[in-house]
């Protein structure tokens, strides 16, 4: 852990979430803001060419193209392919430059607060969100681990070390200044926990946190023919990390019928109605709420 010696912190991944591109811009202006004496940190415009256009890709979705057999695969060449693979080598290839800590950097038009999004189960990451939710109520910890990093499509499947921060609700291709100022709170928290930490100066004590746990995805009521035909019911809309209990509303029908929860046990619904969703079959996310010793 003390070989931490580059730090990347990618925003645009998607190109029109403007939080993390803008953020990227202040931070590559004002590199004094992120500097810390024990590492060097880094920025990355991940998809510039879809922030320049506000769109969240041009061909493919960036963050799907990082599994290790499409980086491998020398016939992928769509512009986000090739640009997966330049970020590979720019922040995984070279062991002079390779990042030992990704901060990815994400907006969402759901309600998502501040969320750190845990793709693995390295217990430096969960002992960070640990910190950061203890230093702020805000802060949630969703956890969708993948059994292993070769299965992990997200450009924090290059380093073992980091997350990604989702903040919402925003819309696609627009700025917030509360969302923007707590996200980039966020960051120096992060790279102030990494500076004590290499350090020394953060004890190693077991702390208690509340992740919410993947369990699945959930569409839109659809006809065979894939049209939708339903809507997020109105007393769902925006209760993202709220309890959804057996007979809760979940949808709403156009012909104005509810469809209800038709599950056994208690979920906690997230990415409720995310916008970008709409073209992967997802109308939310079901996690499951527990505590955690870190």
């Amino acid at each position: 852990m003390n070989q931490m010696n580059r730090v990347a912190i990618v925003g645009g991944t998607h190109g029109n979430e403007f939080t993390g591109a803008y953020l990227i811009q202040k931070f590559a202006q004002f590199p004094d803001l992120i500097t810390r004496p024990s590492f060097e940190t880094v920025t990355l415009l991940a998809n510039p060419n879809a922030f320049a256009v506000g769109r969240r890709y041009l061909e493919k979705d960036l963050n799907r193209c990082f599994l290790k057999q499409d980086l491998q695969d020398p016939t992928l060449n769509s512009y986000e392919e090739l640009q997966a693979k330049l970020i590979q080598n720019t922040l995984a290839s070279n062991r002079d430059k390779q990042a030992d800590f990704i901060l990815d950097l994400h907006s969402s038009t759901a309600n998502m607060g501040l969320t750190i999004i845990i793709d693995n189960g390295h217990p430096f990451n969960l002992k960070l969100a640990a910190y950061l939710s203890h230093i702020s109520p805000l802060v949630r910890i969703y956890r969708c681990s993948f059994k292993s990093i070769e299965e992990n499509p997200f450009v924090n499947s290059l380093c073992e070390l980091g997350f990604a921060i989702e903040v919402g609700p925003i819309a696609q291709g627009v700025l917030k200044a509360t969302l923007f100022q707590q996200t980039e709170e966020l960051v120096h928290a992060v790279l102030d926990y990494l500076e004590q930490f290499k350090q020394g100066e953060i004890p190693s004590t077991n702390e208690t946190l509340i992740v919410y746990d993947h369990l699945s995805t959930v569409d839109y009521p659809k006809k065979p023919d894939g049209t939708i035909f339903g809507m997020i019911h109105p007393e769902l809309q925006d209760k993202d990390y709220q309890a959804l209990n057996p007979g809760d509303p979940v949808f709403i029908s156009f012909d104005g019928k509810t469809i209800v929860y038709d599950g056994t046990s208690t979920v906690w619904p997230i990415f409720i109605n995310e916008a970008a969703y709409y073209e992967k079959g997802i109308a939310m996310c079901l996690t499951q709420r527990q505590q955690i010793n870190t």
